[in-house]
């Protein structure tokens, strides 16, 4: 089963540094995951991950790869690791927040969510149990519990009784989890989600209920879905009060290069987002000093590297003024370059994280990094 240990927590926060081992590897916390929601992180190759951006760790979607190419293609296949060619971890969440976006074409009852599918319209029934079956046959190292996400603004009535709907579903998780062998050879980790809205009783209430479970690893929920990033912060800080310090915490979701800092110094060890490979498609290129539009004619003859903060190949062998003219272009290796780029930033924003919490500097550094990397260049 997963291993966690804590190797240093910060003077001035509660940053952990940490080391996570699964089946599929070692993870220096903390850490951030690229998301891959179909088996591939869009415009970036497996060797890449790898190699340019060292991701120790991707996510991939439930629901999606549910949909296409199936969970038949996938058992076949071996499993997600095979069937896309990576060998580290893989974390899947359970679709939960992609069947609750579908506000139009589902409907929520206690055995389960009858949706309908995106891409043709057909009818499905996620139950907890069905959830779990197929992150068995997906085969992630760890797997998230299927749960209600209920908007950010939901009065209180509403997320009690949906954070009270998704505890009878973590318990129907774990029992049913309980009674299939894994598939693979390799043991998979169940992590349950801290709902409860902005509500400081149901987020306690939640966070005691997922504590005695005592699941390998914990995870919070409901956030970065429109809600103030104060409220964010304060929810993620109570949150981690309460769960156990000596398991991990994975804040889903969020968010942007500040929003880690920050929950980083509020005891958060994992993090996911889209946030860096979307907004590079679009031409936000996240760098050490600040925020990039490249599309921006002032980057027309800056013939300088995109990063020179960064030590990666593509950060310091193509420059602004070629990358700028790839999107004006419309050419795809554009795309790839401003993916890679985000990605290579984010990898390093966490590996540095770690370093300043292990040498005990990280509440100074943090402030101070905060304000560069909000700069708008």
């Amino acid at each position: 089963m997963l291993q966690f240990s804590l190797e240093k927590v910060d003077i001035g926060s509660n940053a952990r540094a940490g080391k996570i081992i699964t089946a599929h590897g070692e993870i220096s916390t903390p850490v951030f995951m690229p998301v891959g929601t179909v088996g591939s992180v869009k415009a970036v190759t497996q060797q890449q991950l790898a190699q340019e951006v060292k991701a120790q760790i991707i996510l991939g979607n439930t629901y999606h790869l549910y949909l296409r190419p199936g969970i038949e293609i996938l058992h076949e296949a071996g499993g997600l690791h095979s069937f896309m060619y990576w060998n580290k971890p893989i974390l899947t969440d359970s679709g939960g927040y992609q069947v609750f976006s579908l506000a139009q074409s589902r409907k929520i009852t206690e055995e389960g969510v009858l949706f309908q599918s995106h891409i043709d319209g057909s009818r499905h029934l996620f139950t907890p149990e069905k959830v779990m079956e197929i992150q068995r046959n997906i085969g992630a190292d760890i797997i998230m519990a299927f749960d209600e996400c209920p908007p950010g603004e939901s009065e209180y009535v509403y997320a009690k009784s949906s954070l009270e709907l998704t505890q009878r579903w973590l318990d129907r998780c774990v029992a049913h989890l309980n009674k299939m062998p894994p598939l693979y050879g390799y043991d998979q980790n169940l992590f349950p989600i801290v709902q409860g809205g902005q509500y400081h009783d149901l987020r306690k209430m939640s966070c005691e209920h997922v504590a005695s479970v005592d699941a390998p690893g914990n995870a919070i929920g409901g956030l970065s879905v429109g809600e103030p990033e104060e409220v964010m912060y304060e929810i993620t800080a109570l949150c981690n009060a309460y769960l156990p310090a000596e398991k991990p915490r994975y804040l889903m979701g969020v968010g942007t290069p500040w929003n880690i800092l920050e929950c980083i110094g509020n005891g958060i060890d994992m993090f996911d987002c889209v946030m860096p490979t979307r907004n590079g498609r679009n031409g936000m290129l996240f760098t050490t000093n600040g925020v990039i539009n490249i599309k921006n004619k002032k980057w027309a003859n800056d013939f300088s590297p995109i990063d020179e903060g960064l030590t990666t190949d593509v950060s310091n062998y193509y420059s602004k003024a070629y990358l700028r003219h790839l999107f004006v272009a419309n050419e795809l290796l554009g795309l790839t370059i401003a993916s890679l780029q985000n990605l290579s930033f984010y990898l390093w924003l966490v590996t540095e994280a770690r370093n300043r919490i292990i040498e005990g500097s990280y509440y100074n550094w943090k402030k101070d990094m905060t304000v560069q990397l909000k700069q708008r260049l």
